[in-house]
């Protein structure tokens, strides 16, 4: 299953520790950053993914998540 969320995020860098913060929380997902695209997308790759505890750990963190449809 592919899980694709539109973010606020813009930095590279940041988007490089946010991905570490959530592979430390999610070991199994398969976790990336496109930040080339509009919607800055994060793109999260598993056989179960638990889409409120992605949002809500990015949120805690001060950036905006939401899966994009």
């Amino acid at each position: 299953m592919v899980q694709i969320f539109k973010t606020n995020v813009t930095n590279k860098k940041e988007a490089k520790l946010l991905a570490v913060i959530l592979s430390k929380e999610n070991p199994d997902y398969n976790i990336n950053f496109d930040l080339d695209d509009c919607d800055n997308i994060l793109r999260i790759e598993n056989v179960e993914i638990k889409n409120h505890c992605i949002i809500t750990c990015l949120q805690e963190l001060g950036y905006t998540c939401e899966i994009l449809n």
